[in-house]
């Protein structure tokens, strides 16, 4: 099934004008709920309460207000919001073409496909084709929905991709992060790490190689209350520990004792049934601990009449 259009937008630059379609290059396919009623299991409606005047407000009779201090806001209509908005011409302006290595990617937000529109196809594979030849992308503003976007254009495969881009003042600087103490490390620790990347190394990032686990057993567990059945679920919390690291490396290491190298996802997957052994097997050893040092439960008491009686016979 072809890919259905989101929107259209017209690529400019000098005296060129290219005419193409966005579409969703990327979604989300988590489980989403709805909030019941657990009495009747009727759907619930959000509605907005206003505690001074102890009443339920409709959204016709709210306006918009921002908060300069603390409980002081100033109001805004959604007539005085529209008169601040950009002209929706869906227009998308190039300024500039940088360098790809000079981009980061912690300044891309959102990613759409780009696709030549009726008239458009020539200009569209020309652009694609020249910046993959100069190793360059396009800085441009998009104008969409009332706002000027931040946008970087790239090519990708036989076409265009739009990335949505985070400007610089809404991204915060690393520094503000405690990235704990300086030290240094032996060169033994060195090179055990760097073995150790080494055998986790793989040819390329290869995404279908992973999944979702926690949104598929969500879904499992979906059909099993759509057809009836009983969910019983298990799940084991691991301990944190806290190990040496230069033993946490000859260890990881030794699982290259085998004769062909192990894939990334393979190794991965062993060290976690390493460690859950363990930890089983730890669990294992004080559960029996337990056991043995239960106290011995107390005899069954006799009658005084039938101790008496046996004083007697003896």
């Amino acid at each position: 099934m072809p890919a259905r259009a989101i929107q259209s937008a017209t690529i400019s630059f000098g005296l060129v004008s290219i005419p193409t379609k966005l579409y969703t290059a990327a979604s989300s396919e988590s489980v989403s709920f709805n909030y019941l009623h657990k009495k009747c299991a009727g759907r619930m409606k959000q509605q907005y309460f206003c505690p001074t005047d102890s009443e339920i407000v409709e959204r016709s009779e709210m306006v918009r207000g921002y908060e300069y201090a603390k409980d002081q806001y100033v109001l805004f209509t959604e007539e005085e919001l529209d008169a601040l908005e950009s002209p929706k011409n869906n227009s998308l302006e190039i300024l500039e073409f940088v360098p790809l290595q000079t981009v980061d990617l912690l300044y891309v937000a959102k990613t759409y496909y780009l696709g030549p529109d009726k008239g458009g196809d020539k200009a569209y594979k020309l652009l694609s084709d020249s910046m993959t030849r100069t190793k360059k992308v396009a800085v441009g503003r998009f104008w969409t929905r009332g706002k000027e976007q931040l946008v970087l254009l790239r090519p990708y495969k036989n076409g265009l991709v739009l990335h949505y881009v985070y400007y610089a003042n809404e991204v915060r600087a690393f520094d503000e992060v405690d990235t704990g103490a300086t030290g240094m490390f032996t060169p033994v620790e060195s090179d055990l790490a760097d073995k150790l990347i080494e055998q986790l190394t793989t040819d390329g990032f290869q995404p279908d190689r992973y999944r979702d686990t926690y949104t598929d057993r969500v879904r499992e567990a979906i059909e099993q209350k759509v057809a009836g059945q009983q969910i019983h679920v298990s799940h084991q919390q691991p301990t944190a520990q806290i190990i040496d690291l230069f033993e946490a490396l000859k260890r990881s290491l030794k699982t290259d004792s085998a004769p062909e190298k192990s894939s990334a996802v393979e190794v991965a997957q062993s060290l976690k049934t390493n460690s859950a052994s363990e930890q089983s097997g730890t669990a294992e050893v004080a559960v029996q601990k337990q056991v043995a040092t239960k106290a011995k439960p107390p005899k069954k008491a006799e009658p005084r009449a039938g101790r008496r009686a046996s004083k007697a016979t003896g």
